[in-house]
């Protein structure tokens, strides 16, 4: 882990309540899933190019029209006031102030409009469908109206799975309806009505595509699947096993990612999730064919330590990180990896 990283887990772990500390950091089942994620990444070895001029790095990438300062974006995490009093706000400040893209959680703790307003740069929400089905889609709406530029619908969560060290979630009623309550039909109780939808399906990731924006379909760890999501218009995959948080067991992304970009075949971009947490592992993704990556717990780690400004200090990190791994890889931009560059050890 890179080292700023490593301090800001440090510092958040001690400052956080355990409560909040744990509600961030579980996974669900024994948390083998969680256990792997970031070591999957290690078991990956580069091959890289020699003889070729390094002088100049350029991180930078673009995605569906937004140019980023670099290939990873902030993944979709809920209730950032748990860990820092402005919540989303102070998020995207300081994902902003990195030049990269925050992806907003359907369960975030501020108005959406109130992070909309602080943006100074793009952004794209994560949509959930919820058990009463227009719910999820008004709150969809609402962010493509405040300026959201992509949707990213997960669909590996029509139940919420059970994690061994929550006795529940540490928020208090008002940050948990502040986006949901406005839509929630008079008679029917706001928390029942706001839970997973099971039939979140195909069917609802293509009405989706109806908003004007692109979609990108979350939560996706085969091939198959890819195709099927892109049948049904996806313009975008994201693999990803929930941070560990949904079923244990699933396969590390790292494992699941080349699956995916062969099927997807350069189609759409694909972007991955799951224990980044170095510039090494973000070169790993792009040299496995990812087009960027997204990061969760060390985002909440580095707002709960400092702020806004320990946002843009760890994608700072992240991307000095990078740029170093690029040149000794014999390449200047993520565009421009040689092919064959990652292989997987057999150990």
């Amino acid at each position: 882990m890179l080292r700023v990283l490593a301090e800001q887990a440090e510092k958040a772990a001690a400052r956080l309540p355990r409560e909040v500390y744990d509600y961030y950091a579980t996974g669900s089942g024994d948390e083998i899933a969680l256990d792997e994620a970031a070591a999957a990444w290690r078991r990956y070895r580069f091959r890289p190019r020699i003889g070729l001029d390094t002088t100049t790095i350029d991180t930078a990438v673009r995605l569906f029209g937004s140019d980023l300062a670099l290939p990873a974006l902030a993944a979709p995490t809920a209730f950032h006031r748990l860990a820092h009093p402005d919540g989303e706000v102070a998020t995207i400040r300081g994902v902003h102030g990195a030049g990269s893209l925050l992806v907003l959680s359907s369960r975030c703790s501020r108005r959406i409009e109130d992070v909309a307003a602080a943006a100074n740069g793009p952004w794209w929400f994560q949509v959930y469908l919820l058990a009463e089905t227009s719910i999820g889609r008004r709150v969809a709406r609402r962010a493509v109206d405040a300026g959201a530029g992509a949707l990213v619908l997960t669909m590996d969560t029509p139940y919420t799975a059970v994690k061994k060290r929550l006795a529940g979630v540490p928020v208090d009623d008002d940050q948990y309806l502040v986006n949901f309550a406005e839509h929630v039909p008079a008679g029917i109780d706001p928390f029942q009505a706001t839970t997973q939808d099971p039939a979140c399906t195909l069917d609802a990731l293509h009405e989706l595509t109806g908003y004007g924006v692109p979609v990108l379909a979350k939560g996706v760890l085969r091939g198959d699947d890819a195709l099927a999501c892109l049948d049904a218009g996806a313009a975008g995959i994201v693999v990803s096993n929930h941070g560990g948080r949904q079923l244990d067991r699933a396969v590390a992304t790292a494992d699941a990612l080349g699956e995916v970009v062969e099927a997807v075949a350069g189609r759409v971009p694909v972007l991955v999730d799951g224990g980044i947490r170095s510039g090494l592992d973000v070169l790993t993704a792009l040299g496995l064919g990812a087009d960027a990556v997204l990061l969760g717990r060390p985002i909440l780690w580095a707002l709960a330590a400092d702020g806004a400004a320990g946002v843009t200090a760890a994608l700072d990190a992240l991307r000095d990180d990078l740029a170093e791994g690029l040149a000794l890889a014999g390449a200047t931009s993520p565009a421009g990896l040689p092919p064959g560059l990652v292989t997987r050890t057999t150990a």
